[in-house]
Parts: C-alpha cells; structure tokens; sequence
C-alpha cells in the first residue's frame, strides 16, 4: 500500500459505525419516552371524531377519554396536553367559556385525575378556541387588546389549576401573562402549578390542521402576525424568553419545531432551563401525507424528525407521533 495513502488513513471513522452495538454505545443522543408530550383534543359529544387533515388524530368524547388515555399511560408518556374543540355556540367575542369552570378542559381533568395520578395534565392557555372571533385575545375594532386578554386569561388559568392541571401552557403571545399568571396562582395558593410558556411562538403557516382541529380556522379574522413572532426573527425569541423567566416561566416552548431548531438550539445554549418544543400540526400533516403516498418511510423519517430536536436541545418535545413512537421504543 502506498505509504502517503496509508497516513491518511490512520483515523477511520467508518470503524464506530460498522456494527450496531457501537452506533448504540457512541450515540451523542437518544429518545426516550420520556421525550413526549401527547396533545389530546376534546369535544363535548360523546364518542370520537376524525381530524380529517391530520390523519390518525381524533377528538375525544368524555365517554371514551380516559380509555384513550389509558394507553399513554402504560407506554409511560410522561404528560399530555388538552386543547378543546368547543362547539358554535359556546364561543363569543369576550370568550367567557375560556374561565368557566366545566369547560371541556376542566371536565376532563377531573375526570382523568380520578383515574390517573401518574401523568401530568397541561391546560392550552389561550382565547382563539373560545373567541368567535378566532383570535388569542379580545377583538375591539379589529384590533387584539393586550391588557383585557391578559385578564381573562389569568383567570382561565386559575379554573384549570383549580380543576388539577399540572401545568398551564399560555400559548397566546400576549404581553405580561406570564408575570400575572403567576401572580395570579400563587396569590391563590397554587404555587407548585408550573408555567410552560410558549415564549418563541411564530405566526406561521404550519399551523392549519390544528385550527381544524379546535375549529378555530374558520372564524379567524386577519392574522396573528400583531402578536406571534415574525419568522424572519432569532434576536427577538432571546429576548421574549428572557421576559418569561424573570415573569416567572418555569419551561419555555418554540413553536413550531423543525423550521425552528436554530431558534431552539440558541434559546438552550443561551439560558440552559427546560426547552420544550411543539412538533405542529402542519409538520405532523406532511409526514403522514408523504409517506400515505409511498414517498416517505413513516415511522424512519417520523423517529428522524424527533432525534433532530433532541439534538437541537430539547428536553421534550409535543408531538401527535407519540403514541406511535412510544410504541416503537418499547
């Protein structure tokens, strides 16, 4: 063998990817069960009903929640996150179903709670599937007002805590909520709910299919682009977080997921505290589109998709493919 040829081959990388137990052992990163939260959807009639734009996720009836439940429970999903898919009639422009509490969230966290003990239940803080209006905040003359959505959900957030929500997610974007979430639970002895702020929350196309989901889609007016981030922007997601921590924040939230590693890996390497990450609805829809058209292998590019926000520096990631890759980790 040439001896110039030789030298350049004294370090092979090849060597530790040869067989599988050494590609398991030097693995920088790995998924886990623990990885996963399961947004669950709920709907006030009975039985299930199919989201047509994200196949395999339904909305669940008090009927049949906790069995749905039950199965996250044995692949030990650590939590679930519950979004309500309000009927017409429910919502109004001062969206005053978001604080009453036998909303659907409140009822099907009590109902969960007196089955389950072991898995932590997130409330979707925010207004758009209790405003007529479809915003995340009270609409005044086409324009979202900051101030009076903070008050309401504020209280919003209290009916879930006192209904037995683990945690409460503010995904509304609004100014200040975090701080007066926070003052508003503790001031109320609940001290130990923890906030997950979606801090780093872009006005992004992705989101359709989850609209679909809460029935949101149709009765939005405008946009979100005066409250969600501006996807041109990486500077100003540093900053909102920084907000939400000295507001209280316990976890912050970047959503969407795949488009927004780079946001992810800056906001971990930045504050170093619990990352979350929302794998959306739109990301979660071209996944199973592709691969029901044979372009892709589902469950290959759906555990792909979910190592890349571990290592992107995520600490768990929410994602409608968590039952399915809890399965395939078990």
């Amino acid at each position: 063998m040439n001896k110039t040829f030789r030298q350049d081959l004294v370090v092979r990388p090849r060597r530790i990817r040869t067989d599988d137990w050494t590609r398991r052992m030097v693995a920088e990163n790995r998924l886990s069960v623990d990885d996963f939260i399961w947004p669950v959807f709920l709907q006030e009639n009975n039985g299930t009903s199919d989201v047509p734009s994200m196949p395999g996720v339904k909305r669940y009836g008090p009927d049949c929640l906790v069995d749905a439940i039950a199965e996250a429970v044995e692949l030990g999903i650590p939590a679930i996150a519950l979004f309500p898919y309000n009927n017409p009639e429910t919502k109004t422009e001062d969206c005053r179903e978001a604080y009453n509490p036998d909303n659907l969230i409140c009822q099907a966290t009590r109902s969960i709670r007196k089955h389950y003990q072991e898995i932590a239940l997130i409330g979707d803080v925010a207004l758009d599937p209790y405003n007529s209006l479809g915003h995340d905040g009270i609409v005044k003359d086409g324009v979202i007002l900051n101030d009076e959505s903070v008050e309401i959900l504020c209280r919003q957030a209290l009916v879930q805590a006192e209904a037995g929500c683990d945690y409460v997610g503010p995904s509304d974007m609004m100014d200040g909520r975090i701080g007066a979430i926070r003052d508003t639970l503790d001031e109320a002895g609940y001290t130990y709910t923890k906030i997950m702020a979606y801090s780093a929350k872009y006005a992004s196309g992705f989101y359709g299919p989850f609209r679909d989901a809460v029935g949101a889609k149709g009765a939005l007016k405008g946009d979100k682009k005066t409250y969600q981030m501006d996807p041109a922007n990486s500077e100003e997601a540093l900053r909102l977080v920084e907000n939400d921590l000295q507001q209280g924040a316990d976890m912050v939230m970047v959503k969407p997921g795949i488009a927004y590693l780079d946001i992810i890996q800056r906001i971990k390497n930045t504050f170093g505290v619990p990352t979350m990450a929302y794998q959306v609805s739109g990301e979660y829809a071209m996944i199973k589109a592709a691969s029901a058209n044979g372009w892709l292998d589902h469950d290959a590019v759906m555990m792909e998709s979910l190592m890349a926000f571990k290592r992107a520096g995520t600490d768990a990631v929410l994602t409608y493919f968590a039952l399915e890759a809890a399965r395939l980790l078990k």
